[in-house]
């Protein structure tokens, strides 16, 4: 069941089973159902989550008080509120799960201790962040400037794997466009 994580990182260096099962260890499996707050914002975030099946989703309330999706987080990707994590400073973020989840948590006081036993692993996380935070700010970049139709289209390129697990009220807080729009843009695609 936990090997997905290890199997991951596997991906990126070669990873002793000695180090596999302490890795294995100092994960816990969680399982949240869709609309759950894996965390909520007003707090330190001193946990961050390995994405094993669904996608999450980061939420903060905006300046006029509605609650907007700002990124998707899926299978395969670190999740946390990375500022908070880091600084342990107050996040305004929740990470909410978009559709059944599951996942594998680890406290930050566990994961620095599971650094000091295993001197790559750090490393080797913070390079998969930085390429996950790049892909993320490379994707919104690619739909500022554009109609709403042609951002759903791009999210359906991009992010189809998202589009086929989340609500439709979720893709249209995310690409920031009314719900009614979206309906009438998926009519005016068939």
């Amino acid at each position: 069941m936990r090997n997905e994580l290890t199997a991951f990182l596997q991906l990126f260096t070669d990873i002793p089973a000695d180090d596999q099962a302490l890795i294995e260890a100092a994960f816990t499996p969680k399982t949240f159902a869709e609309g759950e707050i894996l965390f909520e914002g007003g707090h330190v975030c001193r946990e961050m989550f390995f994405i094993r099946r669904g996608v999450s989703k980061i939420v903060v309330t905006n300046e006029k008080g509605t609650r907007v999706i700002h990124y998707f987080l899926r299978q395969n990707q670190f999740c946390t509120i990375l500022e908070s994590f880091l600084h342990e400073s107050v996040a305004e973020e929740d990470i909410v799960a978009a559709c059944p989840c599951e996942v594998f948590s680890i406290s930050k006081a566990a994961l620095l201790a599971l650094y000091d036993k295993i001197s790559y692993l750090e490393q080797l996380i913070d390079q998969i962040r930085q390429h996950a935070l790049l892909d993320k700010i490379r994707i919104r970049n690619t739909y500022l400037g554009h109609d709403a139709q042609t951002r759903y289209k791009l999210f359906l390129m991009q992010q189809s794997d998202i589009a086929l697990q989340v609500p439709l009220s979720d893709v249209a807080s995310y690409l920031e466009i009314t719900q009614q729009s979206l309906s009438r843009i998926r009519k005016n695609l068939r």
